[in-house]
């Protein structure tokens, strides 16, 4: 994903923001439901790494999503419940064929999140308009999940080597 130019207004600040929110609800609920939906010797084979990654992808996705809707509140603007984008995920993709499904999806997931992120921190940064919230605390906070994101992405790489 490629924003492709400056970020020029509150509302399409607000816009992308929301776009991150949905982006990282995905990813949570994603996480959340990998083990549940493998086929029951799968879901045995799993080892406890695997797991872990699971529970913290879907923490630090729930994090930044909180993150991400504080600076939409001080935008005025609001964001789409995390149920309706659960219910959405559940409906769209079917369950991972094993393991390595499970660690590919993942990866893909986090890429896309670090991607969007660094996209994002350029066009806000390549933008000269002032936000009704402070630009530091705004990019600083973008800085941090972009950060969170790059070390999901070097995680679940490093996971899938020793398995190759």
């Amino acid at each position: 994903m490629s924003l492709g130019q400056r970020v020029s207004s509150d509302h399409q600040l607000a816009r992308l923001l929301q776009i991150g929110v949905v982006l990282e609800e995905v990813v949570e609920s994603r996480a959340a439901h990998h083990l549940e939906s493998l086929p029951e010797d799968e879901r045995e084979a799993v080892d406890d790494e695997v797991r872990a990654l699971l529970v913290e992808a879907a923490e630090e996705s729930a994090d930044h999503r909180e993150r991400l809707e504080a600076l939409i509140d001080d935008l005025d603007a609001e964001t789409v419940a995390y149920e309706e984008i659960n219910a959405l995920v559940d409906a769209q993709y079917g369950p991972p064929e094993d393991t390595d499904g499970v660690l590919y999806d993942q990866l893909c997931n986090e890429e896309t999140a670090y991607k969007f992120y660094d996209d994002l921190i350029d066009a806000i940064e390549a933008s000269d308009v002032e936000f009704a919230l402070e630009r530091d605390r705004l990019l600083e906070t973008l800085y941090d999940i972009r950060e969170e994101e790059k070390e999901g992405v070097e995680e679940v790489t490093e996971i899938m080597e020793e398995r190759a």
